[in-house]
């Protein structure tokens, strides 16, 4: 009797022990055997990652994490062990979070050809890329831990900058800020009338503008009518015959040139001549002015003048008496 009741409770210890085993392995999800195929990963910074932790792909468990090292080239390598049957991305990524608020950390398989929403994790994924070799990339999220140690550090800046603000904002500042208000207002008003008066202001250089176009399109169109008349009178030939006289002129003009050439030449030719006339003139003057020669006897001379008067004066008197008394120096006789 007492045996059998050993042999009822090792029975069901050990039934016990397979159940919870079996459940342990159910609830793990964990693949027995040695099927499925291990991949290296390259990571920067594993986070809270360790060794046993699920590797996950869209949410299904599909390997654990087998080892983790740290390489000489100071990167941190994970060895992923994958199960058997597992279809895996063209190019699959790893990125480690945290699975829970407990701590618990898993590898989630991504598909490097699709957009990540993270730059971070984008970033973190093209460095690991870039080394090389068939080492799927890595990329760590922040934890739990760290999203609180960060949010609580920005709350307490926020509660520090409150305040400050509330320290700052006493009653004269508000009445500060209620005055910048109403200056502002103030300077919009001002600024409205500015801009009515430079709209007033633009609307008439517009016009002027516009006058000035006008001017310019009446100047193109008077352009256009002198063209179209000088193009009439080309093909009338009032033009040619403008030419042609012109030509004349010139013809003119050339006979004229030469015909001066000819008589400067001749000037040239004869200059000996004048120069000796000029010099004989000198001579004459000369005497004159010296009163010397019969010239200048008589130029310089005043008796000659005045016997001259006389003389005159004598004439005179003679045709007087000749007019009063005739027969005194005519005599007629008819027979």
């Amino acid at each position: 009797m007492k045996r059998r009741d050993e042999l009822i409770v090792g029975a069901t210890i050990v039934f016990t022990l397979l159940i919870v085993v079996t459940s342990a392995v159910w609830l793990s999800e964990m693949q027995l055997g040695a099927g499925g195929s291990v991949h290296v990963t390259r990571f920067r910074t594993v986070g809270g990652l360790g060794v046993g932790n699920p590797v996950v792909l869209r949410g299904v468990r599909v390997g654990r994490v087998k080892e983790i090292r740290i390489t000489e080239s100071d990167w941190v390598e994970a060895d992923l062990h994958i199960y058997e049957n597992t279809l895996l991305p063209a190019q699959p990524g790893v990125v480690a979070a945290s699975a829970s608020l407990f701590g618990e950390w898993q590898a989630g398989i991504i598909n490097m050809a699709e957009p990540y929403s993270d730059p971070n994790v984008m970033n973190e994924l093209a460095e690991a890329q870039a080394e090389g070799d068939d080492a799927w990339p890595g990329a760590t999220l922040p934890d739990i831990g760290q999203l609180t140690a960060q949010g609580n550090r920005i709350a307490t800046d926020i509660a520090t900058v409150s305040s400050r603000i509330q320290a700052a904002f006493d009653s004269q500042t508000v009445h500060e800020v209620q005055r910048s208000i109403r200056e502002f207002g103030q300077m919009a008003d001002t600024l409205t009338r500015f801009t009515e008066r430079q709209t007033a202001v633009f609307g008439e250089v517009s016009a002027n503008i516009k006058h000035g176009s006008d001017a310019v399109t009446n100047a193109a169109l008077n352009l256009e009518h002198a063209l179209a008349r000088l193009d009439s009178a080309t093909a009338e030939g009032e033009l040619d015959a403008i030419f042609n006289s012109i030509e004349g002129a010139t013809a003119e003009m050339r006979s004229a040139v030469s015909s001066f050439l000819t008589l400067v030449r001749l000037a040239e030719e004869n200059q000996a001549s004048f120069v000796a006339v000029l010099v004989g003139a000198d001579s004459v003057m000369t005497r004159m002015q010296n009163m010397t020669g019969t010239l200048g006897l008589l130029v310089g001379d005043s008796t000659l003048y005045v016997e001259a008067t006389a003389t005159i004066a004598e004439l005179r008197a003679l045709l007087t008496d000749i007019k009063a008394n005739p027969r005194k120096y005519f005599k007629f006789s008819v027979f």
